[in-house]
């Protein structure tokens, strides 16, 4: 014990800096215990972005030239994918994909925790006292459920704003110019510090109004960092500049179809339960503390006394407005005439939630922990609460037990697909195959060339042509044709009997009755194969012989493979 006691700092700060190290550590512990039998998030992760990064590094095209494809993937440019300047595409080409997928998410938890943290302790919650709040708030944003392939572009934030606000306030050292430097490199422009640096440009523009000063420092670090994500991002720059690529299937999005009782509806809905993407849960602990902070600030009328809470209270709304009304029908004949409007993704304001509601959240603690003893009981518990939600939402129990889904290993169910490919006998890039019932980043991730795929950007010309394999069931199912025909990021073999469904694991009993495709037009793309995870009953009527079906006692899958015979 006297051995132990040497390593316990007698500062209580430190000390709860050390719990608080160990409440991470323990968020993050069933990653290091299971490994590959993990259970993590599927949308836009295991369905996409790990298959990316593992196919570009197992066929050397992180640093691919500009003009280049990915076979493996759909024949797309490699443009659409992260440049090779981007740190999680090294982890995957140096380490194994899940401890790589490990790494991320720990690098992303640790550097959020210190950014809420020396952000709060020196701009928001500067009393020595408070420290219970500045570091368990910390704690709470560090382990919120963000977006895996997100890296730092949403929890980066913090650690961002900690250093742009030392600049406009001319108290910046090396490190807040090291801290914007670096950032860029394990960031996202376009998912996250886009609309981040679009804020400090607002920021530098109201000083500019209010002030009247120019603070060249300050909107010079803004352009600083902007320049860097541009360098950075280069692919994608020269792709949007150029009018030499392919037009892109982004271009027909069609987003704004809310009327004004769905864009109400969905303005409280992104409130209260947040988006997909940024997942904040703040609606059992954070929305009721603010209500409650605000009632209390109005009843004392210290509601202009306290601005900064006011002023996260009132951007959380704006937010949340903008998000809505982004998909307000009102905006499309404007985004029919300007294309930046309709491939851009301008809702994305809302990735700044994360940071300014935990921001409230603390300021608002704070606010109640000054009002006495027994307000300083209810911000404790509310941060306990919300810690307790969170750590209910990990991904190991969530996805568990609450969604339950496969695991890592046994979503990409390699040993499974190594039997397939032994089966066909061939070189896998030598023919392509497409999936049905299963998200095809499995095929990709295990070396096949698919024809089909989930990305952000591909040729509006290959969507066409795709189309026209897919068409019978479209008309089928409005649902799917909307899908496809105004997104159609996902170009799948859609069934309409199966729907937007593509986790048909080999517990199912699910078959497809009357599966409808044009497989000419597969054999022009030059697929030879289908995947499918369920029986299809009528197989022969579209040029499909089964040959064999696959299980194995470790994948979540019963693979029944069909060859597409050539007339």
């Amino acid at each position: 014990m006297v051995f132990i006691r040497k390593f316990i700092p007698k500062d209580k700060e430190k000390k709860h800096l050390l719990i608080a190290a160990f409440l991470l550590f323990l968020f993050i512990s069933p990653m290091l215990i299971f490994g590959e039998n993990s259970h993590v998030r599927i949308h836009d992760n295991l369905d996409s972005n790990v298959a990316w990064y593992k196919s570009m590094a197992d066929h050397g095209q992180i640093v691919a030239p500009l003009g280049a494809t990915v076979p493996q993937i759909m024949d797309a440019s490699r443009n659409a994918f992260p440049s090779q300047f981007t740190g999680i595409l090294w982890l995957y080409a140096i380490f194994p994909p899940f401890l790589a997928y490990a790494l991320s998410q720990i690098i992303t938890i640790v550097v959020a925790f210190i950014g809420m943290y020396i952000l709060l302790k020196r701009y928001f919650i500067k009393d020595r006292d408070l420290y219970l709040i500045r570091i368990y708030v910390s704690v709470a944003f560090a382990i919120t459920p963000f977006w895996p392939p997100g890296m730092l572009s949403i929890l980066g934030m913090p650690l961002a704003l900690w250093a742009f606000l030392a600049i406009r306030q001319n108290q910046a050292s090396w490190r807040e110019w090291l801290v914007i430097s670096l950032l860029p490199l394990y960031s996202s422009f376009v998912l996250g510090f886009f609309f981040f640096l679009a804020m400090m440009g607002f920021l530098w523009l109201r000083d500019l109004i209010v002030k009247r000063k120019w603070n060249l420092r300050f909107l010079g670090s803004i352009a600083y960092m902007t320049m860097l994500y541009l360098l950075i991002e280069y692919r994608l720059v020269i792709s949007t500049l150029s009018d030499s690529g392919a037009e892109s299937h982004r271009n027909e999005f069609i987003g704004s179809t809310n009327n004004l009782f769905e864009t109400i509806r969905l303005i409280f809905k992104n409130y209260f339960w947040g988006h997909f993407a940024d997942p904040t849960l703040q609606l059992f602990v954070i929305v009721p503390i603010s209500f409650i902070v605000l009632w209390l600030l109005i009843r004392n009328k210290r509601w202009l006394l306290e601005r900064n809470f006011a002023y996260l209270f009132v951007l959380n709304i704006v937010l949340s407005t903008w998000y809505a009304f982004w998909f307000y029908q009102g905006w499309q004949p404007l985004k029919d005439q300007i294309a930046l409007l309709t491939t851009f993704n301008f809702a994305r304001f809302h990735f700044l939630r994360p940071m300014i509601l935990y921001m409230m959240f603390a300021v608002g603690c704070a606010i109640l922990w000054r009002l006495g003893k027994k307000w300083r009981r209810v911000a404790w518990t509310a941060i306990i609460a919300q810690i307790i939600v969170l750590f209910i939402a990990n991904p190991e129990i969530l996805y568990r037990y609450v969604m339950p889904s496969p695991t890592f290993h046994e979503f990409y169910a390699e040993d499974e697909f190594a039997q397939i490919a032994d089966t066909i006998g061939k070189p896998q890039d030598s023919y392509k195959v497409v999936s049905i019932g299963i998200h095809p980043a499995i095929a990709q991730y295990n070396g096949f060339y698919t024809a089909d795929g989930y990305v952000n950007s591909y040729p509006l010309s290959y969507k066409k042509e795709f189309r026209k394999v897919i068409a019978p069931e479209l008309e089928k199912s409005p649902v799917l044709e909307d899908y496809y025909d105004t997104w159609g990021s996902r170009c799948y073999v859609f069934s309409s009997e199966l729907g937007k469904h593509y986790d048909w694991d080999k517990n199912s009993t699910k078959t497809i009755e009357n599966l409808e495709l044009d497989t000419s037009v597969l054999t022009d793309l030059g697929v030879e194969y289908v995947f499918s995870a369920v029986p299809i009953e009528n197989a022969a009527e579209n040029n499909l012989q089964l040959m064999e079906a696959f299980t194995d006692d470790e994948s979540a899958w019963k693979i029944y493979l069909y060859q597409i015979e050539t007339k």
